[in-house]
């Protein structure tokens, strides 16, 4: 590798530098310790001081030096872990630059051009690398440590290293930690012991910092039943939040695809770097926060003060900048925070050229001032162009009269406080594809007729309409800690469907895609698939005791927003409980803004949980328990397995509180959902435990505390609800308890902000990452115990065995994915598919395995004969072998008897194994997909499996010329290497000559009638072959004799066809004349040492990646 040049003393190496090679210009040294003589002491320290200490030595043994005879100052100019990377750089030199150095007068000259020479060689090499990073010269370093230490495949991407101690035991090694696309990787050398971790980062369960009374802050890793701890670094949190995104990148990608197809730019594992991960979690946290489209991604941040002009100050915080929003958010704790679309932004202007302020006009006579802003300049520039106002010849022919109206209500709103309501925005309007909200259908309000609720809920509207007159309505409202607070007490009901989709977000994705939903709709009606199916099934289980979901207007509502999504987002389809959410939507917005609605819910509030393995909602149930840990400790001491909660809890979860509580009073709950998302469900299922504590501490078993849950949901009534008797749930509990024992559900909420409301939304996310690993790392190995418990019933293996191959052939399904973008096998990885079917090998994939596994020497036609063997054991021929089939396989070949083992050899040359093309293509390929689930066909492939018979030997049909010449090649090539290689070698040609002679004989008798010459030069050919393959068989063993064997020999049938009668044998014949061989029985019942072929397997699966 080329270095910066770099001036050296050379005189203080001395003790450390071999010289191995020198000339007038340059010399070619090894580092001690390395290479010939390379042990003892020296050796010890030197590759301690090279470890622990921060310098190129510690990285290649071998270095080049330029100096000039006049002068004393050298200069490293490459350095190279092997001989032969060196020299090439010294041959290099010598061709190229000696040759010149020689016109030039002056050192100064010569050494001026050297340097110029190495650094452009290192400016080309980094044109051709994919990422310029912070400081180019130290990561080319860690990059050749990296590649010298842990061998890994030249795809593999290093992102970042950092220096720290790893924790083996109780005692610290220092060295140095080293984070890449695929693996978390450690080393350290100290006198002579070698550390050396490699992990993937699919195999975590768990990642967490960490502090005790030893390690003051320390990173937690545990994998594969392993707890490892780093330590001493220097930048704690940056180096957590690499690992926790490249653990989150590595699981999204390999396991929860679903997710992984809407990160574009993490796509490409080659193009991973620790700027684009940074840049990721701060987008991600961006979007988060201000509920915005997964296609927004953070672009600037500039801090500045905002005018709040309802309260008459100026609040500090931070601008953000995406490609279609100009957020802000304030950090002095007044919990003030705006977005504005650009498509509302009507021009950006600065009040005077002396002071760093900006104002932004909006629609609706709103203007927004920001002062303090270190680079207007460039802000105003870049929304500006993002608005396209510049490019407008209208905006820029007015921007003077526009400038002047934006400082008139500035300076009228600073002089004129109580006119603060001129701020009021106008409400957009968006055109429903059928139907209004269903509330307003059946229970349209009496405006004449006021009871006491209906005079609450005018108070409740006109409270919120003061609201707006204050902070502003639409898009580009202030949302404070009022508005938290007038949310807590209950939305109007006429207000509810607008506030929702302000809240979520909903309401910019149904601006920016205008036609969209219609388009949906036309698109999917009429389509059948297993989702609309299900759809089907659950309509009228979807709120059916309410009015608007007993009629046909509500049922087809229901229908077509269901059907929407299922067509937009097939990964989904439909999950139960989406029709229980969707309906409550429905009763509260157009039915254009309930599908915007679900989209926001499904695919930015809850991730993951709408899925076949509800992966988000057994993650948000994990985060619940830790926080029932953190804040009900009295109920955890009394019940130490929280796991009932889990299950208790999921309904909550899944249908936010929905299916568990009255109509009237989940509404409320949906309302701060919607407003603060997944913390104010945590909240609220955290009061209701402490609502019913003594209750819960006093039960004797899960029943009983089940029961106090449910009736104390049935007491939850809400006093202010307007809807009529006829649209409320009934309380079961209210009939047989006393009157005192109600809860209302406003109470029940301001009790959860009051007591749980510190829960910060940060530590949500990051707890929701934390656990995340662990329950995809549980749902993997359920998968495990649940595809070893079918495979053990049919092979030999013992439960440890089969866990390590599942190992084995899991990873080697990763493999062909870590440094592919579009790899075949992960397209093919379906978790809704059933186990077995997880996780399958391609052809490649499954060949790289065997290789390790086999328990002959298939050397020379290694490729040919695993070819053969995939197809034998595809019985489907859908160009995929799972778990089941190949562990069968290989169960044959390990354990079974001399007959099954010599069944098996004698089927790869028979049909379909042997006769299908040799290039591999499978004719057949599957479609995969939830939507396409053929459960007949595998209720059929189930039942075949049931009634199918054990194969004998008799069923098997005859092997034909060309197949048998074939079967003694392999025979010859699975023996070669063999210590009994000769006598094996003899015994087949013996047999061979045997079954010939027997084949003649049994000809003859067949034909006695016809001793015509037609008939002998059969046998005479015949009689010849073995005398010309036995010869040919034992110089079998080269590539190009076996590689095109198959190909020759069915030539050669075809025309045998013609002229002579096809001979043949069954496997009777064949087993029987080998039987007679001690040899070869031998060989095939040695026993194989299994454990020891899964230890080299295990190791070596890497490195054989790395040869390929």
């Amino acid at each position: 590798m080329w270095l910066k040049p770099d001036e050296i003393l050379l005189k203080n190496a001395f003790k450390l530098w071999v010289t191995e090679k020198d000339n007038e210009y340059f010399i070619l040294q090894r580092r001690r310790g390395y290479g010939e003589g390379g042990g003892g002491l020296t050796g010890l320290l030197v590759g301690t001081l090279d470890t622990v200490l921060d310098s190129t030595s510690k990285v290649a043994p071998f270095r080049i030096l330029h100096h000039t005879p006049d002068s004393q100052i050298y200069w490293s100019i490459a350095c190279g872990v092997t001989k032969d990377e060196i020299f090439q750089h010294w041959d290099w030199l010598q061709q190229n630059i000696m040759r010149t150095l020689s016109v030039f007068d002056s050192s100064e000259d010569i050494t001026s051009f050297v340097q110029g020479k190495i650094r452009g060689l290192i400016a080309e090499e980094g044109k051709s690398s994919l990422v310029l990073e912070d400081d180019p010269e130290k990561f080319r370093e860690a990059l050749l440590r990296f590649e010298k230490w842990f061998e890994l495949p030249s795809e593999e991407k290093l992102v970042t290293y950092y220096s720290c101690s790893y924790w083996k035991g109780k005692v610290p090694c220092q060295g140095w930690l080293y984070l890449s696309t695929n693996f978390l990787c450690f080393y350290s050398y100290l006198l002579g012991s070698e550390v050396k971790l490699v992990i993937s980062w699919d195999e975590l369960w768990r990642l967490e910092k960490t502090s005790n009374v030893i390690l003051t802050e320390s990173i937690h890793v545990h994998a594969h039943g392993e707890d490892h701890y780093f330590s001493m670094l220097l930048h704690l949190n940056e180096t957590f939040v690499i690992m926790e995104q490249l653990a989150d990148y590595s699981i999204k990608r390999l396991f929860d695809k679903e997710a992984f197809q809407k990160e574009p730019m993490l796509r490409d594992p080659l193009q991973i770097t620790k700027r684009g991960l940074e840049a990721h979690a701060k987008s991600e946290q961006f979007r988060t926060f201000f509920r915005l489209p997964k296609e927004e991604n953070l672009l600037e941040v500039h801090e500045s003060f905002l005018w709040v002009p309802f309260c008459h100050f100026n609040t500090l915080g931070k601008i953000c900048l995406s490609e279609n929003y100009l957020c802000f958010a304030s950090q002095d704790g007044s919990q003030c925070h705006v977005i504005i679309p650009m498509r509302e932004v009507v021009n950006v202007e600065k009040p005077d050229f002396s002071s760093r302020a900006l104002i932004v006009c909006v629609r609706g006579k709103r203007a927004l001032r920001f002062s303090e802003v270190r680079d207007y300049q460039r802000l105003a520039n870049s929304i500006r162009s993002r608005c396209g106002i510049s490019a407008s010849p209208l905006h820029s022919a007015s921007s003077e009269a526009i400038r002047g109206e934006c400082q008139s209500l500035i300076n009228h709103f600073e002089d004129n406080p109580e006119d603060v309501t001129l701020m009021v925005g106008q409400k957009g309007s968006s055109k429903a594809v059928s139907t209004e909200a269903l509330m307003t259908v059946f229970h349209p309000q009496d405006m004449e007729n006021l009871d006491p609720k209906m005079l609450k809920e005018k108070m409740k509207e006109q409270s919120w309409n003061i609201h707006f007159s204050e902070y502003g309505r639409g898009t580009s409202m202030f949302l404070t800690k009022k508005t938290r607070d007038l949310i807590v007490r209950g939305v109007p009901e006429a207000l509810r469907g607008e506030l929702w989709m302000l809240f979520s977000g909903a309401v910019n994705d149904m601006a920016t895609h205008p036609g969209y939903y219609t388009e949906l709709v036309e698109q999917s009606l009429g389509t059948s698939t297993l989702a609309t199916d299900e759809i089907e099934r659950d309509l009228h289980r979807s709120l059916p005791e309410h009015p608007a979901f007993q009629s046909d207007t509500g049922i087809s509502a229901l229908r077509r927003v269901l059907t929407a999504y299922a067509y937009r987002n097939p990964k989904i389809g439909y999950c139960q409980a989406m029709n229980i959410l969707t309906s409550v939507l429905l009763l509260y917005a157009k039915e254009e803004e309930a599908f915007w609605l679900l989209v926001a819910v499904c695919e930015r509030m809850l991730p993951d949980y709408f899925n076949r393995r509800i992966i988000g909602a057994l993650v948000d149930q994990a985060v619940f328990e830790d926080l029932i840990r953190e804040n009900l400790p009295q109920l955890v001491e009394h019940m130490t397995d929280l796991s009932f909660f889990s299950s208790v809890s999921l309904s909550w979860f899944l249908t936010l509180f929905i299916s568990v509580l009255p109509i009237e009073s989940a509404v409320n709950v949906v309302d701060c959902f919607f407003y603060d998302g997944i913390k104010a469900i945590l909240q609220l299922g955290l009061a209701v435990l402490d609502y019913n504590m003594d209750a819960l501490i006093s039960c004797h078993d899960d029943a009983e505390a089940v029961t106090i849950l449910n009736r104390f949901f049935d007491s939850v009534t809400n006093k202010d609800s307007p809807l009529p008797p006829t649209v409320q749930q009934a309380s079961v509990g209210n009939n047989d308890k006393a009157s005192h024992f109600g809860v209302d559900i406003s109470e029940l909420i301001r009790e959860a902000y009051e007591k749980y409301g510190h829960i910060r939304s940060e530590e949500v996310e990051s707890s929701r990452k934390r656990n995340k690993l662990y329950v995809i790392q549980t749902l993997e190995d359920t998968t495990k115990q649940n595809v070893i418990r079918v495979v053990s019933q049919e092979v030999r293996f013992t439960a440890p065995q089969l866990d390590e191959l599942y190992f084995l052939f899991k990873r080697q399904h990763f493999l062909s994915c870590y440094w592919t973008m579009n790899s075949p096998v992960l397209l093919h990885h379906d978790p809704s598919l059933a186990y077995l079917e997880q996780y399958q090998l391609g052809f490649q994939q499954f060949s790289s395995l065997l290789s390790l596994l086999e328990p002959w020497a298939f050397c020379p036609v290694k490729s040919t004969l695993s070819l053969w063997v995939f197809r034998l054991i595809d019985e489907n021929q859908d160009g995929l072998v799972n778990f089941k089939e190949f562990c069968c396989a290989l169960d044959t070949l390990y354990c079974g008897s001399f007959t099954n083992k010599l069944k098996f050899l004698f089927k790869l040359h028979l049909p379909p194994a042997f006769e299908l093309p040799e290039d591999g293509v499978i004719r057949k390929s599957p479609e995969r997909g939830r939507g396409k689930v053929d459960l007949q066909a595998y209720l059929k492939q189930w039942q075949n499996e049931i009634l199918k018979k054990e194969e004998t030997i008799k069923d098997l049909p005859r092997i034909n010329q060309a197949q048998f010449i074939q079967f003694s090649k392999t025979l010859y090539n699975i023996f070669h290497g063999d210590p009994e290689e000769e006598s094996l070698y003899r015994a087949v040609t013996h047999v061979t000559s045997l079954l010939l002679r027997m084949e003649e004989v049994g000809r003859k008798l067949q034909e006695p009638s016809s001793p015509q010459s037609s008939s002998k030069p059969a046998p005479v050919s015949a009689e010849a072959s073995p005398a010309e393959v036995s010869p040919a068989e034992e110089n079998a063993t080269s590539p190009e004799s076996t590689d095109t064997s198959s190909s020759q020999t069915s030539q050669g049938t075809q025309g045998s066809e013609q002229s002579e009668v096809e001979w043949s044998f069954s496997f009777e014949q064949v087993i029987a004349s080998l039987l007679n061989e001690p040899a070869v029985v031998r060989f095939f019942e040695r026993p194989v040492d299994i454990n020891a072929k899964l230890g080299h397997a295990k190791v070596a699966q890497l490195r054989l990646k790395i040869q390929k």
